[in-house]
Parts: C-alpha cells; structure tokens; sequence
C-alpha cells in the first residue's frame, strides 16, 4: 500500500470516493433532521435549563448579613448628616456700622458648653453677595454663648449673619498668645 492515496473518510477496503461522499452526506443529513421535542426536552441552547437551582443556605446567609451591615451603615451615616446638629450659631441681632463695617451679635447653643467652638460669620450686600467674612472663637461657657464681633467689608452690607459653627478650632484662634515682631 506504499504510494496507495486513500481519500479522506472512504474505507481501505476499496469503497470508491463516490460511496464514501454519499455515505458522509448521508450522515449528515441524519444529523439535520429534527428531533420530535416532548414536553420535558426543550432545547436548552435556545431556552436555557428548566431546572431551577436554589440557592445554597450559607449563600443566602452571607448575602442577607451583607446587606444588613450596609443597612446599618447607611443608617449611622445618615443619623451623623441628617441628626441634631451637636452645635448651632445664629445671629441675634446685626448693626451697620458703616460703609465698610458691621457689628453682628451671634448666639451659641452646644452639646459639650465645656469645649471651645468656632463660628463663621459673614456680612452679605443688597444683591446677596458677600462683602465680608471672619471667623470667631466662642470660649468655653455655660449654657449659651452670646458673643458679638465686628465684620469688617469691602462694600456696605445691608445684612450680618452666621454661616456655621464647628468644633474644629483652627490653630490660629486659639486660645495661644500670637507671636508679635
């Protein structure tokens, strides 16, 4: 059988290539026909499984603990933003002093009166824009703190307010003796 050219898919046998064609064309043809389907074999490439897996139990317990944990940190975060401010500045009263100056009275009320607190108060002109801005320190004290500053301006304000309060005091309003020189 040396040198003998044997065409793919015919027998050794001496089945001729005509015969071998018609039997792989055969064969194929066999495999287009279609399949009857009954009511429990659909095909899955088109409709995918009909089985319905369940969830495993430690699958379903570690889901439903994630998405308890992320409730409750939503909840703290919100109750932190959206809670009772631990402290609250506003303006009692407010004079124009002049053309470039207003003297604002400002009221504190804190949670901790023991712990020094700083306000920012602002003076605002007839168009709403800001002409002057300062921060204040409120001294630790009992109860509530009244305080009151004078705002210098670039223009005349017609209004002297309280832009917010915060515990965090900057070093350079502290209660520390400034440098002079």
């Amino acid at each position: 059988m040396s040198g003998l050219i044997v065409p793919r898919g015919s027998d050794v046998l001496g089945a001729s290539p005509r015969i071998t064609r018609l039997r792989a064309a055969a064969e194929t043809d066999v495999e287009r026909l279609p399949r009857p389907v009954t009511n429990q074999q659909i095909p899955q490439d088109r409709y995918g499984s009909r089985a319905r897996t369940r969830p495993r139990p430690v699958l379903r317990w570690l889901l439903t603990g994630i998405v308890l944990v992320a409730l409750v940190g939503v909840a703290i975060v919100g109750y932190r933003n959206l809670g009772s401010a631990p402290i609250q500045g506003k303006q009692v009263a407010f004079d124009v002093l002049d053309d470039h100056s207003v003297r604002i009275v400002l009221e504190v009320q804190r949670d901790d009166p023991r712990r020094p607190a700083d306000c920012v108060v602002r003076a605002r002109a007839e168009s709403g824009e800001e002409v002057g801005r300062k921060e204040v320190l409120i001294r630790p004290a009992d109860g509530t703190a009244t305080q009151d500053t004078v705002l210098r301006t670039s223009t005349r304000a017609t209004i002297g307010e309280v832009y917010g309060c915060t515990y965090n005091v900057p070093e350079y309003l502290s209660t520390h003796p400034r440098p002079t020189g």
